[in-house]
């Protein structure tokens, strides 16, 4: 399904008892919607679940530019408008964890819980470099060259060899981005810089990510529970950047503990 908000068409796919309380999932960068999909069955005997493809991704448009934060913060909230959704759980892995974290500083009302996932609150200076090379290789070579580096960073070597079923098609997904959504959700990351102004949450927080994320690191999240009044931290062994996927048991289990107790 499709609706216009905030200038674009968003595609999105909401799942469950209609009178049951919500739940948004929020993608990472590189990916769309279907990077949920080892969530669904644990979530829907007890949730109504709305996912969408974030600007840029997936069958959402991806107009030419820089994106910020904000204005993907402001996308999802257009698409609650929409669809006449007042509050909601609010999920997200990675950059979906930065468009949560943005959200929230702007109307922390529209949301029920937050669960920031494999995320960080700043991307470093000396970080900025790395993402510029990405751009750079991306708009150079295409999105194809992006794929195995990309896939060396979610997943361990291990899971890569005994689930290859599930890794290839995470492949296709980074391969079909549009390169106008991968660059300009690139620019929206490269502005992360909310560790200071995050302390103004006072939403039930769950923090998780995996023991061996090398991007969002476990002490990205530490930052952010010591930012954060009462936030939670789960570190998921033997899971690199995509926890949700590499130890979906483990992930889906914390996540609907939290999310029935703030229900």
């Amino acid at each position: 399904m499709h609706i216009q908000a905030n200038g674009i068409s968003i595609h999105y796919q909401i799942e469950g008892p209609e009178d049951s309380p919500i739940v948004v999932l929020s993608h990472s960068l590189a990916a769309h919607l279907g990077m949920w999909d080892a969530q669904m069955s644990t979530l829907l005997p007890q949730f109504r679940v709305l996912r969408y493809d974030t600007r840029g991704h997936g069958q959402t448009d991806a107009p030419a530019g820089d994106y910020t934060l904000e204005l993907l913060a402001r996308d999802l909230f257009s698409l609650l408008d929409g669809l006449g959704i007042d509050a909601v759980h609010f999920v997200g892995l990675s950059m979906g964890g930065m468009i949560g974290q943005a959200a929230a500083l702007v109307d922390s009302s529209r949301f029920l819980s937050a669960s920031l996932c494999d995320t960080s609150s700043r991307i470093p200076p000396e970080a900025l470099p790395v993402w510029e090379e990405r751009i750079a290789t991306a708009r150079a070579q295409g999105m194809d060259a992006m794929v195995e580096s990309t896939i060396d960073r979610w997943f361990s070597q291990a899971f890569r060899e005994r689930c290859a079923t599930v890794v290839d098609p995470i492949r296709a997904m980074i391969r079909s981005t549009p390169l106008n959504g991968y660059c300009g959700c690139s620019r929206a990351i490269m502005g992360l810089n909310l560790t200071e102004q995050i302390s103004a949450i006072t939403l039930p927080t769950l923090l998780m990510v995996g023991r061996d994320d090398p991007g969002t690191p476990v002490a990205a999240h530490e930052t952010i529970q010591q930012q954060i009044a009462g936030s939670e931290l789960v570190v998921i062994p033997d899971a690199l950047h995509f926890s949700n996927i590499e130890q979906s048991e483990t992930f889906n289990a914390r996540l609907l503990e939290f999310l029935t107790r703030h229900t």
